[in-house]
C-alpha cells in the first residue's frame, strides 16, 4: 500500500461522505412513500412443491381469503348475540365514516341476502337429464322398476331435500337428490332473520366480516384497522359485558408480527449499540472511537437497508431484526483499526496502521462473506434476504475502515497504550507463561472427550413453526371460528390437472369417488370440488343414455306410471319433448358466470402457464392428516397431487438439515484453503482449529441439553465458521508484529470484538421468531467458545 498524503486521505473521507449521504437519501426516499416493510409471514416460505401449478394453487387459496377480517359475536342468549352484533357492526361503520381519513373498509358485512334457491334450480333445470347421483345412475341403469316408488316419494315429500324442481319437471326426484349432494351446506351457519348464525355448546354466534380498503400487510392499513376494531370492541364490552368476540384474518397476524419485530429491533439495536459504545469507551477512553464506530456501523446498516429494498423491492421484518444484531459484527473491522492505533502509541501513522491490519481485515471479511454466501444459496426467501443484507452491510463497514478512519485518526493516541492494555497484557503474560503447546493439545483432547458423547444424543426438529410462528391466542380463535362455521382448513388439498377441461373433470370424478369412501368412514367430513357442480361431459352423456334406455324408450310405461299417480296426461309428452331438445352439456364456463358459484370460484385455476387446466379439491374435517397423507400416496391417482404446504416445508427442512452437514464440511475445506494460501497448511489448520472446536463443543452441549437440532441451527454453524475464525486470524496477524504492546492491544481488540459480537447475537435468543432465536443461541455458544480458544494460536505459534 503506497504512502498516501493527508489530502488523499481527506479525498477518501469525502468519497465516504458522499456514499453515506446517498445511502441515507435512498432510505428516506424508499420509506417516504409506501412502506417497503413486508409483514406477510407466508412470504418467508420457500417453494416446496415439485409441481409448479401446486405453488400457484397455494397462492390462489391464500389470495382467495384476501384481506377479509372475520368476526363471531357470541352470547349465551341469541337475542343478546344479535343485538351485540348489530352494535359492533354499526360502531365499525360509524368509525369508517367519521375517521376524517379515506374509508378504512370497503364494506362491513352483517346483514346478508338469502340464497336464491330458485336461481340455482333454474340454472340446472335444462341439464337435469344429465345430472344423476351415483346411486340414482346405478338404480336407473338396472331398469325402470322403481320409478313408481320414487314418484310417490316426490309427490308426498316434494321438498324433503330442500332445493327441488317442480313435479312436472322432475317427477322422480332425480334432480332433487342431485341438488342434495351439492356442497352448498358444508358451512354450519344458518340464515336467520337476515343474519348468519352459528351455535356452539353454550352460545349463539353471529357472523360479521369487514373488507379493509388497503392490503393487510400495509402498516397504514394495520394501524387504521386495528385502531377501529379495538375501539369497537371496547364499546361492545361496555354495552354487553358478557359478550365474547372471536376474530380471524391476515391483518391480525401481520400486525402482531410487525409489532413484535419492531419491539425486538429496537431492544436489540439499543442494547447492542449501548453495550458497544460502553465497551469502546472503557477500552479506548475516548469519545472519538465511539463516534467513528457509530458512523462505521451506521453506514453499513444504512447501505444494506437501501440496497436490500432496491434489489428486492421490500424488506422483511425478520431481516430488520437480524440487521439490528449485525451491529456487533460490523464494528469488528473498526475495532481492529482502533486497536492498532492504540498499540502504536506515539509511532502512529494512519497509512502504516491500515497496512498492518489490512490482511486481517481482508481475511476476516472473506470468511464472513463465505459464511453468508451459503445462506444466500438456500431456497428460503428469508435466509436469502438476510444473507444479502449482511454481505452488503459488512462490505460497507469494512470499506469505512479504508475510506473514513485513516483521515479521522491522523494523530497518535493521547493516552499511554501501556495503561489502556494493562489487563490484557497481564492476561497475555499469564497465558504465554503457562499455556504451552502441550497444554493446547490437552485442551483439544478435553473438548473432544466432552463433546463427542453429546453428539450421539442429538435429535432433529424440522417443524415449520421454526420459520413461521403464530400467536397462540389468534390460532385458537381462528380454530374456534372454523369449528363453529364449518369453514375449511386450506392447508391440505388436492390439485387436479388435465390437458382439457373434460379430462380435468374426469380426473376429479375419480378422486371424489375415493373421497366419498373416506367420508363414509368418518375420516373426512366433506369436500368441495368443481365436478360436484359440473360433471364431465362423458358422465353427462352416460346419465342421459340411462334416461333414454330406461325411461323414454318405454314411453307407454312412463305415461301409465304418471297417470296412475294422478298427474296430467300432457306431462309425459312435455318430458319427452324436453329430453329430445336437451342436447347441450353443462360446462364450467357457464357455471362460473352464475352468482352462486362465487364462494367456490377459487377452486378453479383454469388454464395454467403450462398450457393445461387445473383445479383444487378442498377438504373439510380431516380426522388424521398423517393418515390422509399416506392414503393419498397409496392411491396414486393419475394427474392428482396431494398438497400439504406445512408438511412440504417440514420435509424440505429435514432434507436440507441433513445436507447442511455436507455443506458445513465443504465450507470448512474452502475456508481452510483460504487460510492455507495465507499461512501455509500447518498454520492454517492451527488458525481454523479453535472455530472447529467451538462448533464441536456447541453441538455436544446441544445433545446434553436435549436441544433439538434444526436446519437453522446448522445455518448458524455456517456463520460460526465464517465469523469465529476471524478472532484466530486477528491473533495470528498480531504474532507477525514484534511490538509487545501492539500484541496486547490486539488481544484487547479481539476480546472487545468478541464482546460486541456476543452481545448483539446473544440478544437474538430473546426473539419470538424461532429462526432468529436458533441463530442467536448457536452464535452465542459457538462464536463465544471460538473466541476464547483463539488464544491457542499464540501458544502453538510461539
Amino acid at each position: 500500500m503506497k504512502l498516501l498524503s493527508p489530502e488523499r486521505l481527506k479525498l477518501h473521507a469525502f468519497i465516504w461522505l458522499v456514499l453515506a449521504a446517498m445511502s441515507v437519501v435512498s432510505c428516506i426516499a424508499q420509506f417516504s412513500n409506501q412502506s417497503p416493510l413486508q409483514t406477510n409471514l407466508l412470504a418467508l416460505l420457500p417453494k416446496t412443491e415439485r409441481n409448479v401449478v401446486a405453488e400457484e394453487a397455494v397462492t390462489q387459496l391464500v389470495n382467495s381469503a384476501g384481506n377479509r377480517v372475520l368476526f363471531l359475536v357470541g352470547a349465551s342468549s341469541q337475542e343478546v348475540a344479535i343485538t351485540a352484533a348489530h352494535s359492533f357492526a354499526n360502531q365499525l361503520r360509524a368509525l369508517n365514516k367519521s375517521s376524517g381519513q379515506p374509508a378504512m373498509f370497503k364494506q362491513v358485512f352483517l346483514e346478508v341476502p338469502a340464497l336464491d334457491t330458485n336461481q340455482i334450480a333454474d340454472f340446472y333445470a335444462p341439464y337435469r337429464y344429465r345430472l344423476l347421483t351415483h346411486e340414482d345412475y346405478k338404480g336407473l341403469s338396472d331398469g325402470p322398476l322403481h320409478l313408481n316408488d320414487q314418484l310417490q316419494q316426490k309427490l308426498y315429500a316434494p321438498f324433503r331435500f330442500g332445493l327441488a324442481l317442480p313435479v312436472e319437471q322432475d317427477p322422480f326426484g332425480f334432480a332433487d337428490r342431485w341438488f342434495a349432494h351439492l356442497p352448498l351446506k358444508n358451512f354450519k351457519l344458518e340464515f336467520e332473520n337476515g343474519l348468519l348464525v352459528g351455535h356452539s355448546a353454550d352460545k349463539t354466534w353471529v357472523f360479521v366480516s369487514v373488507d379493509p380498503e388497503g392490503s393487510a400487510y400495509s402498516d397504514v392499513t394495520q394501524d387504521q384497522v386495528m385502531h377501529a376494531i379495538t375501539t369497537a370492541e371496547s364499546s361492545l364490552k361496555q354495552a354487553h359485558p358478557g359478550v365474547e368476540l372471536l376474530r380471524a384474518g391476515a391483518v391480525f397476524y401481520a400486525s402482531k408480527a410487525r409489532q413484535s419485530a419492531e419491539k425486538e429491533m429496537h431492544i436489540i439495536g439499543l442494547v447492542s449499540l449501548s453495550g458497544m459504545l460502553v465497551l469502546l469507551y472503557l477500552m479506548f477512553r475516548s469519545i472519538r472511537p465511539l463516534v467513528l464506530g457509530f458512523l462505521s456501523v451506521g453506514f453499513g446498516i444504512c447501505t444494506a437497508l437501501a440496497a436490500t429494498i432496491y434489489y428486492y423491492g421490500e424488506i422483511h421484518l425478520i431481516t430488520l431484526v437480524f440487521g439490528a444484531s449485525l451491529i456487533g459484527e460490523a464494528i469488528d473491522y473498526a475495532i481492529q483499526y482502533f486497536s492498532a492505533h492504540l498499540g502504536a502509541g506515539k509511532d502512529w501513522d494512519p497509512v502504516s496502521g491500515l497496512r498492518r491490519v489490512s490482511p486481517a481485515l481482508m481475511l476476516a471479511l472473506t470468511t464472513s462473506v463465505l459464511g453468508y454466501c451459503v445462506l444466500a444459496f438456500m431456497p428460503f426467501p428469508a435466509l436469502t434476504q438476510i444473507a444479502f443484507f449482511a454481505i452488503i452491510g459488512l462490505v460497507a463497514a469494512w470499506l469505512s475502515v479504508y475510506l473514513l478512519l485513516p483521515a479521522t485518526l491522523m494523530q497518535p493516541n493521547s493516552h499511554p497504550p501501556e495503561a489502556a492494555v494493562d489487563i490484557p497484557q497481564r492476561f497475555l503474560n499469564i497465558w504465554q507463561r503457562y499455556m504451552t503447546k502441550r497444554s493446547c493439545v490437552m485442551i483439544v483432547l478435553a473438548v473432544l472427550v466432552i463433546s463427542v458423547p453429546g453428539l450421539f444424543k442429538l435429535k432433529g426438529n424440522d417443524d415449520i413453526r421454526l420459520l413461521v410462528t403464530q400467536p397462540p391466542e389468534l390460532v385458537a380463535q381462528e380454530a374456534s371460528i372454523r369449528q363453529i362455521t364449518g369453514m375449511s382448513n386450506q392447508h391440505q388439498f388436492f390439485l387436479v390437472e388435465g390437458e382439457t377441461t373434460e379430462q380435468l373433470l374426469m380426473h376429479e370424478e375419480v378422486l371424489t369417488q375415493q373421497l366419498d369412501q373416506l367420508v363414509a368412514r368418518g375420516e373426512l367430513a366433506a369436500y368441495s370440488a368443481i365436478s360436484t357442480f359440473v360433471p364431465s361431459e362423458s358422465q353427462q352423456r352416460k346419465h342421459q343414455a340411462a334416461w333414454q334406455a330406461n325411461v323414454f324408450k318405454h314411453s307407454t310405461l312412463l305415461k301409465e306410471t304418471l297417470a296412475e299417480a294422478g298427474l296430467r296426461d300432457d306431462i309425459a309428452g312435455a318430458l319427452q319433448n324436453d329430453f329430445q331438445h336437451s342436447n347441450k352439456n353443462l360446462n364450467v364456463d357457464d357455471w362460473l358466470k352464475t352468482s352462486f358459484s362465487t364462494p367456490f370460484r377459487h377452486l378453479w385455476l383454469g388454464k395454467t402457464q403450462q398450457g393445461h387446466y387445473a383445479s383444487i379439491v378442498l377438504l373439510q374435517g380431516i380426522s388424521n392428516p398423517q393418515l390422509l397423507a399416506r392414503w393419498a400416496d397409496d392411491q396414486n391417482i393419475n394427474a392428482v397431487t396431494y398438497v400439504d404446504k406445512a408438511q412440504s416445508v417440514s420435509t424440505l427442512f429435514h432434507t436440507y438439515r441433513l445436507w447442511s452437514a455436507v455443506w458445513l464440511v465443504c465450507a470448512i475445506v474452502l475456508i481452510y484453503g483460504v487460510l492455507s494460501f495465507r499461512y501455509g497448511p500447518r498454520v492454517g489448520l492451527v488458525v481454523l482449529l479453535p472455530t472447529l472446536l467451538g462448533i464441536m463443543f456447541t453441538l455436544g452441549l446441544f445433545g446434553y441439553l436435549h436441544i433439538p437440532l434444526s436446519f437453522f441451527h446448522m445455518m448458524g454453524f455456517m456463520l460460526v465458521l465464517g465469523i469465529g475464525v476471524n478472532y484466530s486470524i486477528f491473533m495470528r496477524e498480531g504474532i507477525m508484529v514484534d511490538v509487545k504492546t501492539h500484541q496486547a492491544a490486539l488481544l484487547a481488540g479481539v476480546l472487545l470484538s468478541a464482546g460486541t459480537m456476543l452481545l448483539s447475537y446473544g440478544m437474538l435468543i430473546l426473539s419470538e421468531m424461532p429462526v432468529l432465536s436458533s441463530f442467536g443461541l448457536t452464535m452465542l455458544m459457538g462464536v463465544g467458545f471460538a473466541a476464547l480458544l483463539s488464544l491457542m494460536v499464540l501458544s502453538v505459534e510461539r
